[in-house]
């Protein structure tokens, strides 16, 4: 899954949301004539036809939260510093989080069997929320998403459709979810080294062969091309990237479309290249030699100090911003660019993305039937992922010695001081703390609000991740919304199978990389292909496309 750099990149992808990690509202914003006002502050107009909603700050509400992952801890604690600790003060919430152990599975299941479930579980989409959902352990949220106003107008109809689960019902508020393009993934470039080698044409497969060579040969203490962690796809992934048009299911289901039809991943042309040029890559030295057992801090070290040439990985911009403003600290020509995607010669530049993006973002929150008031927990939710909320939780406080102070005519976007420009360091660490607690991000309103302040800054002031997220990434991902939820429920047939085809994969994925010739790795390839198919990877193709083919239906209407 997504460990906690996915976390958070998402600050900088929408950052996006934060992507990185941009504000438009859903065909629902139009007001009703009954309908209450939206103004994201949880209030309504005092009308004999309003329905009656819960008023954030009129009463104490402690909310649990359980986040659904081994990695995942809720620090800073709630309450413990000044934002939260305002939000705890003016709307009296107060959350507590319900600790994993390091150990969210077996938590889980503790939880589930005593019946002693926290308000909010927090997590992955998909078989989990489906199982509490069987049991009958969720609460329903179609009720509240009408009444309270936030998102309901920030949330793609289309996306919300596509949550529902099975009984047509919605159960989960999602986070990071947007109507349009954000992402990170993507090829970064030490600017200096490249400029010292000529600045040669860094398009295709071949030039970058060409390039790390060169790199290689002039600079023997510098990693040619930085992988991150291969051991979970990184970099390899964005290999993979540049030798297929329109790749969007990538390698997670171990499967790609072919017609209407899901196949073995290991048959796919342009996947066995990417293997084969991978694998050549290691093999010459090309690639950082401890691409499958490295440590983020020991790339990011490598990064730090200017020893990587070529990098590429699922969310490089986090952490090339932060060794570019290291870099340039003692030498002004030193730091890192982003160039397009690289991609095989003959094919379309414009069909290649290194990664992809949906509008539903990538985990949810679910409110469970312990809740002792689930309205209240959902207008909490419903507040977090408000403007005004949004506003809080990537800027701080209001306040003149603030990075904002008031409001612009519109009555959302904040007016933001000259503090955004003369410490953007403490702007990034404020972030990068309150991303932990940003359960439920709206993608499109903060990636507007980047834009805004970059509009306002000169070129040597400007975020470097946002910089380079508005040029290149944000149009180059690709939008997968219609491959998202396809995996089978483990307990099934197809889920068991799935769970071999996995242990397969891993396997392979280290070993092909090994492989002493391309013939060897080709051949690691068909082994892997067989075995996936003996252990019944057959069922399983056939109920990814079922799920997939269903997905292509919500999104058209249907």
């Amino acid at each position: 899954m997504k460990n906690k750099r996915k976390l958070v990149g998402s600050v900088f992808s929408t950052a996006m949301a934060l992507s990185l990690v941009v504000g438009c509202a859903s065909n629902n914003e139009t007001k009703a004539p009954n309908e209450p006002a939206k103004d994201g502050n949880n209030k309504v107009e005092e009308t004999a036809e309003a329905p009656k909603l819960y008023e954030l700050g009129k009463e104490q509400l402690d909310i649990t939260l359980f986040g659904n992952y081994a990695w995942y801890a809720a620090t800073p604690k709630w309450g413990s510093e000044e934002i939260t600790k305002y939000v705890q003060d003016t709307k009296k919430v107060t959350i507590t989080e319900v600790p994993n152990g390091g150990n969210n599975v077996q938590k889980l299941n503790t939880m589930i069997a005593s019946g002693e479930l926290p308000d909010v579980i927090w997590g992955e989409r998909g078989t989990d929320v489906e199982r509490l959902r069987e049991a009958g352990l969720l609460v329903p949220l179609d009720d509240y998403i009408d009444k309270y106003p936030n998102l309901k107008k920030w949330l793609d109809p289309m996306a919300a459709n596509m949550l529902r689960s099975p009984d047509g019902k919605l159960y989960t508020f999602p986070n990071w979810y947007s109507n349009r393009p954000y992402g990170n993934a993507g090829w970064v470039v030490n600017k200096k080294i490249y400029n010292e080698l000529g600045a040669p044409k860094l398009e295709t497969t071949d030039d970058l062969y060409a390039y790390l060579k060169l790199v290689k040969d002039k600079y023997p203490k510098v990693v040619p091309f930085e992988s991150d962690l291969a051991a979970e796809g990184q970099g390899i992934d964005q290999i993979f990237s540049a030798f297929k048009e329109n790749n969007l299911s990538f390698t997670r289901f171990y499967a790609v479309p072919e017609g209407d039809k899901m196949v073995s991943i290991y048959k796919d042309q342009g996947f066995r290249e990417s293997v084969v040029y991978a694998a050549k890559l290691f093999r010459e030295k090309l690639m950082t030699q401890d691409a499958m057992t490295q440590t983020r801090d020991q790339v990011q070290e490598k990064l730090n100090n200017g020893k990587v040439a070529v990098y590429a990985t699922s969310n490089p911009t986090v952490y090339a911003m932060q060794a570019d403003a290291e870099l340039r600290k003692t030498d002004p020509e030193a730091g890192y660019i982003m160039i397009m995607p690289i991609y095989k010669e003959g094919l379309d530049p414009s069909k290649i993305f290194p990664g992809t993006f949906n509008k539903l973002g990538w985990n949810s929150a679910v409110i469970t039937t312990s809740a002792k008031d689930p309205e209240a927990v959902f207008a909490f939710l419903d507040y977090w992922t408000s403007p005004e909320a949004m506003t809080l939780q990537m800027f701080g406080l209001e306040g003149e010695d603030g990075y904002w102070n008031g409001l612009e005519a519109d009555g959302v976007t904040p007016k933001f001081t000259e503090k955004v420009k003369t410490d953007p360091a403490g702007l990034t660490k404020l972030q990068g703390k309150m991303d932990p607690l940003m359960w439920v991000g709206n993608t499109v309103f903060v990636d507007d609000l980047k834009a805004e302040i970059q509009k306002t800054l000169a070129e040597s002031e400007r975020n470097w991740a946002t910089y380079w997220q508005s040029e290149i990434t944000w149009k180059t991902q690709g939008d997968a919304t219609e491959f998202i939820d396809l995996l089978p429920n483990p307990e099934t047939e197809e889920g068991i199978a799935f769970q071999r085809a996995k242990d397969i994969w891993l396997k392979v994925r280290a070993q092909t990389l090994y492989a002493k010739s391309d013939e060897e790795a080709l051949a690691m390839l068909d082994k892997a292909h067989d075995d996936s198919m003996s252990a019944g990877f057959d069922k399983v193709l056939v109920k990814l496309a079922e799920k997939w083919h269903k997905n292509q239906e919500i999104m058209k209407g249907k």
